[in-house]
C-alpha cells in the first residue's frame, strides 16, 4: 500500500491507493469486452441502516453473485482500529481488499476522511488491469471529507495487443446543495480535461434529490442511465422504501443497456442505500 499526497487537493489530507497486481491465471480479463457490467453501492462502512448490524460478509457473498465486471463503492473502511476489536468477524484486511478477494484482480482506493479509529473513502473493484489512478478531493470544509476516485482501466477489445482504455470515476458528493454544486463543477473540470474520444463512466452516491446534476453532467456530454432509460432518475434511498434519487450511474462515448435497482432480499437489509447495476456497451 503506498501513501500519495494528490497534488490536486486543497487540504493536508493523505491520499491511499491500493492495487493488486493481476494474476497469471486471470483469463478473463484478456477476453474481448464490448459490453461491461457494472455496479455502484454506498456500502455504509459494512453495516446496515442505523449500523444496527455488521454485515460485510453478507454483502460480500451477494456482490459474488452477480456477473459483475467493475464495483463502484462508497463509504468503504480502509482501517478501523475500535471496529475490528469490538466484531469478531471484522476482516483482517482493509474492506476493499475483503470484497475483491479473488473476483477482481485489482482495486484502487482514496482514503477520503481520516480520524483516529482509522480512514474511510471510495474505492473500486475490477476485472480489469487499473493502469493508473488518483483520488481529487473536492471537500469543502472539514465538516464532510468527500473525494473523487478517478481509475483508468484497460479493456481488451479482441484485437491482439490492442485494448480501449476506459476511465470509471467513482463520486460521492455532499450533503449540502451549494457543496454538490461545486463538486459538481469539479467533476466537470476533471472530465472535460479528458481526450473526447474516451469513454467515461461515472457511478456512485451524488446525493441529488433534487435532480440537478443531469443537467450539468449533460453539458460535458453524459447521459443518465436510468434517466436514458426510463425517464426519470432511480430511487436508491432508503434501501428498504426507496423514495430519493441518490445514485447516479453517467456515461461518455457508450451507451447503457439494462438499469436495475437492486431493492430485493438480500440488497434491502445490506446497506441504507440499494445498489446500481448497469450494462455499458463500449
Amino acid at each position: 500500500m503506498n501513501i500519495h499526497r494528490d497534488a490536486l487537493s486543497n487540504s493536508d489530507i493523505p491520499i491511499i491507493f491500493a492495487k493488486k497486481m493481476q494474476t497469471e491465471n486471470n483469463v478473463e480479463i484478456m477476453q474481448p469486452h464490448n459490453k461491461i457490467r457494472i455496479l455502484t453501492l454506498n456500502m455504509h462502512k459494512g453495516f446496515t441502516a442505523l449500523n444496527r448490524r455488521f454485515i460485510l460478509p453478507e454483502l460480500r457473498e451477494a456482490v459474488r453473485t452477480l456477473s459483475t465486471d467493475i464495483v463502484f463503492l462508497q463509504e468503504v473502511h480502509g482501517t478501523q482500529h475500535e471496529h475490528a476489536a469490538r466484531f469478531s468477524n471484522w476482516p483482517s484486511t482493509s474492506q476493499y481488499e475483503f470484497l475483491a478477494d479473488s473476483m477482481w484482480p485489482e482495486y484502487s482506493y482514496g482514503r477520503n476522511a481520516i480520524y483516529p479509529q482509522g480512514d474511510h473513502g471510495n474505492a473500486l473493484l475490477s476485472k480489469f488491469p487499473i493502469i493508473r489512478y488518483q483520488n481529487l478531493n473536492v471537500s469543502i470544509g472539514r465538516i464532510e471529507q468527500r473525494g473523487l476516485l478517478h481509475s483508468v482501466l484497460r479493456v481488451p477489445t479482441g484485437i491482439p495487443s490492442d485494448h480501449k482504455e476506459v476511465h470509471a470515476i467513482c463520486v460521492h458528493l455532499g450533503l449540502r446543495e451549494n457543496h454538490r454544486r461545486r463538486q459538481l463543477e469539479q467533476l466537470c473540470q476533471l472530465v472535460d480535461a479528458l481526450p473526447e474520444t474516451e469513454t467515461i463512466i461515472i457511478a456512485g452516491d451524488f446525493n441529488d434529490w433534487r435532480k440537478r446534476a443531469d443537467a450539468v453532467l449533460a453539458g460535458s456530454g453524459f447521459k443518465e442511465a436510468f434517466v436514458n432509460e426510463f425517464g426519470t432518475s432511480a430511487k436508491s434511498f432508503p434501501a428498504r422504501f426507496p423514495l430519493f434519487c441518490l445514485d447516479r450511474v453517467y456515461v461518455r462515448n457508450a451507451t447503457t443497456h439494462n438499469p436495475e435497482v437492486l431493492q430485493r432480499q438480500p440488497w434491502s437489509h445490506l446497506s441504507d442505500h440499494a445498489p446500481l447495476s448497469v450494462e455499458i456497451h463500449l
